[in-house]
Order: structure tokens, then sequence, then C-alpha cells
């Protein structure tokens, strides 16, 4: 597979133009968008902006605190829903589309299934969210398929733990929390036994800090127990999960991103993947990992196809960019993982991480433009960015239950300003963005176009030239980076200046870069840049550094042809 261009967007926060922003608005005062938003031009623009695949964040239904049950739906108690729109991440029916995003509830399936047939017809492919680890505390399927056992409905609940329940009991104990419990409710949310919560907390008592509107799900781990494995017979949970899998993938989903995959057993990963993908060859799995140790266990085992590279490359890039640490350290990202880099996916932005272009990171979208650059060209792996992040969506809003912490909210209704503007209602045109925002987009544009396109970020070789430019008065090994893509013929030379000013550097390429790389040396060659169509000479020579000229917190991806 080619690299995954990857747009992630929060599904109900694209469409919503109503603009009226009150804080801890419900829906009938906020608004909602809607998936009739993705339409014929809404996903021919993201297809021109160089995406290959479209994540739509929190399409299937999640507790809320709008009330539903009109419908058929169970009302969720406030006291266990995160904010009025309610978190994306608590599952309350595996089998249903989430009613905020239908613009008639009854047919909010038929729409889903429209939406893929528009995704497709465009040219994307759909990835939607598997959230495995933990469910609504009111999960209650109403919509899945006859035959289908529910979770929780055969489980033993005066066990602690049986390898066949789906949930984690504490017998004769209620739950209980330093929060409140009742709300705007008539009477207090009870939980009879109390259940683990979703975060791993294996108590009854629920903190306001946790994933307390979410419980654990049972994989067949004993955590009381020093984490004992029962995997045999396989645990009931496997098959229900294995289910939804499959459900989801028959309506022509092409891939997961896969929740907090990190806290579901590998064992069960490594048993599921292969069986969907038996069925659907070119289905793609995303897990959302951090602890590097596990990495290789959840691609040689688990059967994943791509990781987050959050605690290497994202880490560090963006440190780099608010200049907490040197350039150079970009170099131990690679080799920390170069036996699995093709499995490894960057970004600089996605729903749980600060705006970039907010006052808690670079406080301006053009100062992570160098960051990006080697985000999206450092490896073959796939590169996402996040819906704004295109036009620098500063995420500055006191949304309710999100506050002002430079991430947009997954928990309220809200109308993102940068995306309304850029919808234009529809238009989707530059109008009513400022200068900086066109650039921005612009540049977006441009590098993730390579990114899908250019084959020797797609499939190229990659060879890091830091070793060779140590600090000189014409390179800062602190505030730049250097390396090479190459493939069949073409070379890219890859420059990106972390700096506050433009700088002019000399850039030192090896005679074993030459050797490694199969090029000729000791020439001069005529390269242009892919950001910007300006043309340069580069030296070739092992004895003689090539010069170029780079702008603050940017770069150069300059193309030369070696045969």
């Amino acid at each position: 597979m080619d690299k995954p261009v990857i747009y992630q967007v929060f599904t109900r926060l694209f469409g919503n133009d109503k603009n009226v922003n009150i804080h801890n608005g419900d829906k009938s005062q906020n608004g909602c968008g809607t998936m009739a938003a993705f339409n014929t031009k809404a996903l021919t623009e993201i297809k021109r902006l160089g995406a290959t695949h479209i994540w739509y964040t929190g399409i299937i239904e999640h507790a809320t605190q709008t009330d539903y049950s009109a419908h058929g739906m169970m009302h969720d108690h406030h006291a266990i829903v995160k904010g009025k729109a309610g978190s994306a991440y608590a599952i309350k029916d595996y089998y249903d589309i989430d009613p905020d995003l239908a613009t008639s509830v009854p047919a909010r399936m038929k729409e889903f299934q429209l939406l893929v047939k528009r995704t497709h017809a465009a040219g994307l492919k759909m990835i939607i969210d598997f959230v495995p680890n933990h469910v609504a505390r009111q999960y209650h399927s109403d919509s899945c398929p006859e035959g289908i056992e529910d979770l929780g409905a055969a489980d033993d609940t005066t066990k602690h733990f049986s390898p066949q329940n789906n949930f984690y009991y504490f017998p004769g104990e209620a739950l209980h929390a330093d929060f409140d419990l009742q709300q705007d409710e008539c009477a207090p949310y009870s939980e009879q036994p109390a259940r683990a919560t979703g975060n791993d907390v294996f108590s009854s008592f629920a903190h306001h800090d946790d994933w307390y509107e979410t419980v654990k799900l049972n994989y067949g781990v004993d955590y009381v127990n020093g984490r004992t494995t029962h995997f045999d017979p396989v645990p009931s949970t496997w098959q229900k999960m294995l289910d939804i899998l499959l459900f989801w993938a028959a309506k022509g989903v092409d891939g997961f991103r896969c929740d907090m995959a990190e806290m579901v057993p590998s064992e069960f990963w490594g048993w599921a993947i292969p069986q969907v993908k038996e069925q659907h060859p070119d289905i793609i799995f995303i897990a959302e990992i951090y602890g590097p140790d596990a990495y290789r266990r959840y691609i040689e085992e688990g059967g994943f196809d791509y990781l987050y590279d959050k605690v290497g490359l994202y880490d560090t890039l963006r440190a780099v960019t608010c200049g907490n640490a040197n350039a150079e350290a970009i170099t131990y990202c690679w080799q920390a993982v170069d036996d699995i880099r093709p499995h490894m996916l960057s970004f600089l932005e996605n729903h749980d991480e600060q705006r970039i272009a907010s006052d808690f990171f670079a406080g301006n979208a053009e100062r992570a433009h160098s960051a990006m650059i080697v985000a999206a060209t450092f490896s073959t792996g796939p590169v996402m960015i996040y819906f704004g992040q295109e036009l620098g969506e500063r995420g500055m809003d006191d949304e309710g239950f999100s506050g002002r912490d430079g991430r947009t909210t997954i928990f309220d209704y809200w109308t993102v300003n940068t995306i309304s503007r850029w919808r234009n209602r529809g238009a989707f045109d530059d109008r009513k963005l400022t200068p900086e925002e066109v650039d921005n987009r612009r540049f977006y544009a441009t590098l993730l176009n390579l990114c899908a396109t250019d084959s020797a970020i797609t499939k190229g070789q990659f060879y890091d030239l830091m070793y060779v430019n140590p600090s000189s008065e014409t390179f800062n090994p602190h505030r730049q980076y250097a390396f090479l893509r190459h493939y069949k013929g073409r070379t890219l030379l890859i420059v990106a200046n972390f700096d506050d000013k433009d700088v002019s550097v000399d850039v030192n390429i090896p005679k074993h870069a030459f050797e490694f790389l199969g090029i000729k040396g000791g020439l001069k060659k005529k390269a242009t840049d892919l950001l910007t169509g300006t043309s340069h000479i580069l030296s070739l020579d092992a004895d003689h550094p090539t010069h170029i000229e780079i702008p603050s917190h940017s770069g150069v991806i300059l193309e030369f042809k070696t045969k």
C-alpha cells in the first residue's frame, strides 16, 4: 500500500454552521453537524488537500445528554455523561450510528451507508473508530443484529472476574464517586454491583479525573490477581468484538482506528485481525498506542498495520518546535523504530492533542511548518492531520465541559470557527479566510499531495545527514534537520529549519550516502524545491557542501535526478 494520508475529522463539528457557541449549550442552542455535510463538494476539497483516507471520528452511537428516547434509545443519566454532547469514546451501542449525525434519526444507518458511497466516489477510503477497551456505563444495544447477545447479558455478577463475563464487578458494592451522581436528574445514578471504570480503575470508586463515564471490558485478564490470562476457551468478549468488527467491515469501512489498543491484550488482536482480513483483505488497523515496549508485539503478534508515533516523533517534534529540544534529537526517533518504521503513523495534531496554533503549543500555525515537513516526509508510514489544522485552528475556545485547553472539544456542541468560515455554508472557498489561513492551507495541500504521490516519499529509502553536519557557522544541528529520500533515480534533499530566523546553511552529503543510495557523486545538479517551485544548484560532492537558503520555521524539499 502506498503511504496513507489521513484527514481526521470530528464528524459532528465539521458541518455545524450555527455559530452561536453558548458556553455549555445544548444541541438546540448550539446546533450540530451531520453526515450530510460531507457532500461531494466537501469530500472533493478534502481529497484535493492530499488526503487518501478520511477518519470520521464519533460515528458510532455514544452516550449523550440529548434525549433520543422518542426514537427508542435509552435516555442517558447526565451524571455519567461528559458534556452536553457526550464523549465519542463512551460507546452506547456498537451496532448503531450516533443520532446526532443524522438529518433523519430513523434513517441514520441509511445515511451512513450513503456517506460510505460518497466517500468512495470521491476517491477516499473511510476509517472509523473501534473502541474496544470500554463502553458507556449505560451501554445497551437496541440495534444489534438478530442472534447477537448484548454485552453483559449473560454475566455472572456475583463474581468479580470470570473469563466469560464481559465486565468486571464488585459484588455487594454500589458505585460511588467524588462528584455528584445526581446532577439535574430526578434520582442519582445507581450501579449495583459497581463495575471497573474504563481507565483500569479496579474499585467501586470513580474519581472525577477518571474515565468515569465508561466501564472496562473483560478480555480474559484477571488484573486483580496478578494479571493472569484466561484465553482458552475463547472469552465471550473476544467473539462479540469480532462480530462488531465484521459488521462494520461488511458495510464498506476501509479501516479501524483502534482506541487505546494496548489496553486490550495483543492475543485478542492476533486472533481477531486475521479473521477480519480473511474476509476483507484490504482493510487496515491503526493502533492508538503509547508504550514503545509494546510496539513490536502489537505489530508481530497483534497484526496491526500502523501504530501511533506519539511518544517518539510527535513528542520530539513538538519539543523542537517549542525550543525545548534540539533538532538532532529527531535522529533518535527513527533509530528507535528503524525496523518497524513503515508501520509508524506520524501526526502533529489529533483530537487528544493540543492545537499547534494554541497558546499551549506553538502559538501560530506557521511555527510548526518545519515540523510538519519532517512528520510528513520522514518515512513511508502514514501521516495524519486533524480537521482545521490546515487552517491554523487555535482551539482556544471555552466550550463547556472542555475548557480553554488548546484542544477542540470532543464533549460539547460547538462551531469550529475556521472550518465554518472555510466551508462557507457549502461554498468551500477562501473568501472568508484570512491571508494567513489561505497560505497555511496552500502549504498543507502542497505537502500532503507530495506525500500521497511522490514515489521517493511513498516508497523511497531514507538517509539521515545529521552525523556529517555538526555544529558550525553554516549549520546548526540544534535548529536544522537534514535527510535524503531516494527512489529509482530521483532523490529528495529535505532540510527543515526550526529557527526563528531565515538561515543560510551548508549541508554536507557524505560519500557513503552516494554509495548507499546508488547516486553518482562529484557533480553539480539542478534541483527544484517541490514546496515552492524555485530552482537550486546542489553540490553532489562529498568534499564541498551544498548551500541552501531556508526561511524561518520552514524547509525545502529539493528534487534532483540521479540517473
